[in-house]
């Protein structure tokens, strides 16, 4: 379909405007910071203190922690979170927030690790030990082996059971006491 008539007729006042945003575009970039609100929620207390955010929207999301979950009001302060996200730098909240989740899958896959160890230390016995001290002089070969053994023992009788034996714990402490972090 062609239509007739002069292309100026057809501008609209804000086509020359530079500063002009539309309004699905702040429709937009309100349900980003809604969503933001919405992880910061997820958060606990002192992992909301690290990310260092204003007073007021500490409290704000203290508030709506205490309203029932799907609800009107939990809804409606989820846009006030929104609203006084607004204001802030919310890529600096967004990198802090994939720092915390990085450095909690980094603490879980070093735990994966020291299990991975234990393990190894409870199949291989001495051998494993030796080179487990030789790796990281941290280590009393002496209360490593005895552990080893108690564990050893603890767990022949709990594998009936499937329970991680107390012996089992107190060596994995052992070894995230006394391995570096890296």
């Amino acid at each position: 379909m062609n239509v007739v008539g002069d292309p100026e007729n057809f501008k609209q006042p804000y086509d020359d405007d530079e500063n002009y945003v539309s309004k699905s575009s702040i429709k937009r970039e309100s349900h980003a910071a809604q969503d933001l609100g919405k992880r910061l929620l997820g958060l606990s207390k002192s992992q909301l203190e690290k990310l260092d955010l204003e007073e007021d929207l500490l409290d704000a999301l203290a508030a709506a922690k205490k309203i029932k979950p799907n609800s009107e009001a939990l809804r409606r302060q989820i846009q006030f979170i929104g609203k006084l996200m607004r204001n802030l730098d919310t890529e600096a909240i967004v990198a802090s927030l994939d720092k915390l989740a990085n450095k909690n899958n980094n603490q879980a896959a070093r735990q994966h690790v020291l299990e991975k160890i234990r393990d190894r230390l409870l199949a291989e016995g001495d051998s494993e030990i030796q080179a487990l001290v030789e790796e990281h002089p941290a280590f009393d070969r002496q209360k490593l082996r005895q552990m080893v053994r108690a564990t050893a023992k603890e767990v022949s009788k709990d594998a009936e059971k499937g329970l991680e034996s107390k012996a089992a714990k107190e060596l994995l402490k052992y070894l995230r006491d006394n391995t570096p972090e890296s």
